[in-house]
């Protein structure tokens, strides 16, 4: 499959629009029976005071929002790839360079039969098009404003949808740059596709080819070209029609003046058949997703040198303060410290748990707008947080491995042959996977990375307290041994401490804390370690599923 047969140019949709509605929390209404056409290849701009509802209506159109009362309907329904919606933040990921970016959306967007020299070959040519190419060996966050607009246009210019829609494309843009920006947009209505806009400037409009303008409270005041608005408003420049709309005390003036307006004039809205909000483009199979979404995260994390310190250099500074605290021979059969011993292990487990947890808990709100938009072009949520497991999961494979590996050749584990080894260091990676999947659910579950570094405390102190290392779990009040079954870690300490055979070691060694330290934790460690396994296992398909729940709720809170 080719790159013309993919990509071919395709004629801009027809958008029709009838007795939209759109509430928010609370019931209130926020558009109010708005009823419109957009012909093929037009660019049009949406315009009202702040709160008027543009970017509402703008997502309604889009389908990212589903109307709560009326119907859009796009000509000859949407085919796939046909729709592509640029957010007003500059929503692409800034580590990598431009042309990196582009081609990694391009593998999530074109078919599955395309070609890699084809992918290459369509990027180029989109980043002609929108006069980057000179840019495209430069990360997307040293690029200006303009050009990291344009950036977000070529994402969605990948597949050549038939129709844009733009969300304040100008805003922060100095005048300069943001009429460069209107004579991009403009030459892809003039090539056929049609293209929607918000915007709180005004004189973005006379690049338009018809304007429409809400009232404060979200109904249609007009929709048609901006000359005649200006004859329908009165007014010599359309800068002024804000204030003509805030000063109006009665809100229904203006749309009963203009349904007086057009009466007798019968629109495409009135007439065109209901075929729903516009579907989203067909995604490409999960298994390529998954590659790819690896694969870019991969690229990120790379390409962050201070991500990658931070990931490997907080562990080797662990290590090296377990090193300074702990003193070799504990574990010493002739001779052992049943005291430290038990925090040995648990300062292992407890490792294990925050490496993991640490790991996960910015991996998804601090890119949750890129995931809103990649799930517009047909991104599956199961693909998405696989790619974040398979990218974290082996970086976390090797801290665990060095910290076992450097303990025991510093004398700071018990002398346990290789098969003990490697259940030492699968129960500790089981430790780590429960925690990553936890930091995903906690990361999914917030909005910021404020939020979620908040929580990193939170999250830490139960798993210290009721784990059984500073209190046994049998001595424990009845809430307290209730609670310790939903920590992960317990199950790691409890599973270290069976695989280093302390219950051996306490009770046949030298140590006269020994036989009360164990009577004290009773069958704690007795326990076959396979169970402990089974059981973080659990953990982590539990919290990957309840992660899985949160986006798709979140994903449809958002588009109600």
């Amino acid at each position: 499959m080719t790159t013309e047969q993919t990509t071919a140019p395709r004629t801009g949709l027809g958008i029709m629009a009838s007795g939209l509605g759109q509430t928010v929390r609370g019931g209130r209404w926020v558009l109010d029976d708005i009823s419109l056409t957009v012909t093929p290849g037009e660019l049009v701009a949406i315009i009202g005071v702040s709160g008027a509802g543009k970017t509402t209506l703008l997502e309604t159109l889009a389908g990212v929002r589903r109307p709560a009362s009326g119907t859009v309907s796009y000509d000859d329904g949407v085919p796939a790839g046909m729709v592509g919606f640029v957010p007003q933040d500059d929503i692409i990921h800034r580590e990598l360079p431009l042309a990196r970016t582009l081609w990694y959306a391009a593998r999530l967007r074109l078919p599955s039969g395309t070609s890699p020299a084809d992918v290459s070959r369509r990027v180029a040519e989109v980043l002609a098009e929108l006069r980057l190419t000179e840019r495209a060996d430069v990360p997307v966050g040293r690029l200006s404003g303009g050009e990291r607009k344009r950036a977000s246009i070529a994402v969605e210019l990948l597949t050549r949808p038939g129709v844009f829609f733009l969300d304040e494309p100008t805003s922060g843009l100095d005048p300069t740059t943001a009429v460069d920006l209107l004579r991009a947009l403009r030459t892809l209505a003039d090539a056929g596709a049609t293209v929607v806009l918000t915007t709180h400037q005004v004189t973005d409009v006379d690049h338009c080819d018809r304007v429409v303008v809400l009232t404060r409270d979200g109904r249609l005041a007009y929709a048609g070209t901006p000359a005649a608005a200006r004859e329908f408003f009165g007014l010599r420049s359309l800068a002024e029609v804000h204030l003509l709309l805030d000063e109006e005390s009665d809100q229904t003036v203006w749309p009963e003046r203009f349904a007086a307006y057009r009466v007798g004039a019968p629109t495409a809205a009135t007439t065109a058949p209901d075929t729903g909000p516009a579907p989203g483009r067909r995604p490409v199979g999960r298994l390529r997703q998954w590659w790819v979404l690896a694969a870019r995260n991969t690229e990120i994390v790379a390409r962050n040198r201070l991500t990658l310190a931070i990931l490997l250099g907080s562990p080797l500074m662990v290590l090296g303060m377990f090193a300074l605290l702990f003193r070799p021979g504990a574990f010493d059969p002739a001779s052992p410290s049943p005291t430290v011993t038990v925090m040995i292990l648990f300062w292992i487990a407890f490792g294990g748990f925050f490496f993991g947890l640490t790991y996960g808990l910015l991996q998804i709100c601090t890119e949750l707008p890129i995931l809103r938009r990649e799930r517009l072009a047909g991104v599956r949520l199961l693909p998405y947080l696989m790619a974040k497991v398979a990218v974290l999961l082996p970086l976390l494979a090797l801290v665990d491995l060095a910290l076992l590996g450097v303990l025991r050749g510093m004398d700071r584990l018990p002398p346990v042959g290789g098969g003990d080894f490697a259940a030492l260091y699968a129960t500790l990676l089981l430790s780590s996977a429960a925690a990553l999947a936890l930091g995903l659910l906690c990361s999914a579950a917030v909005s910021d990375a404020a939020q979620a570094t908040l929580m990193l405390p939170m999250l830490c102190f139960p798993q210290v307290l009721f784990v059984g290392a500073i209190l046994p779990v049998p001595a424990m009040a009845d809430g307290g041994r209730w609670l310790s079954y939903a920590m992960s870690n317990r199950w790691a300490f409890e599973g270290l401490g069976h695989t280093a055979g302390v219950e051996r070691l306490w009770r046949d060694g030298g140590s006269p804390l020994g036989p009360p330290l164990l009577q004290t934790y009773g069958d704690s460690f007795s326990r076959p370690v396979w169970i402990d396994w089974l059981v973080l296992g659990g953990f982590v398909l539990l919290s990957l599923v309840a992660t899985w729940a949160v986006l798709v709720r979140r994903e449809a809170r958002r588009a109600s």
